[in-house]
């Protein structure tokens, strides 16, 4: 099966030619996977956090943010922030609307990076 042609690399001004996103010089640019999500992190499958999940959910049915039923505990400050794994004062139950609104603008759910690249004229610096 014939396989499709190679494309420019993303990085401005290279030359090079491959068939992903960057070339193998500038391989290391690649932006990381999708949501690295709490398949990730594995404090989340510890029966310490489904226990207190199922509790905190039982005691706060509805969504924090519109009222509606609510099926996910979010910690307010992230875990990778410094936030509570089990704090009851850092968690607050949402619904699947509210929970996806707020990882947005937080910046967890797409992990919104502006990604800078060497200036060819000014060497390595960073812009």
């Amino acid at each position: 099966m014939p396989r499709k042609p190679r494309k420019p690399c993303s990085y401005p001004g290279c030359p090079g030619l491959t068939e992903t996103r960057y070339c193998e010089k500038h391989r290391d640019l690649e932006p990381p996977k999708h949501h690295e999500g709490s398949e990730s992190n594995p404090f989340y499958a510890t029966s310490a956090w489904k226990r207190k999940r199922r509790e905190f959910l039982e005691e706060h049915p509805s969504c924090a943010m519109c009222g509606r039923p609510a099926v996910i505990v979010d910690h307010i400050i992230p875990i990778r922030q410094g936030g509570g794994e089990l704090d009851d004062g850092n968690l607050q139950a949402l619904c699947q609307s509210c929970h996806s609104a707020k990882s947005i603008l937080d910046g967890s759910r797409y992990r919104r990076r502006v990604y800078a690249y060497p200036h060819p004229l000014r060497g390595s610096k960073i812009l």
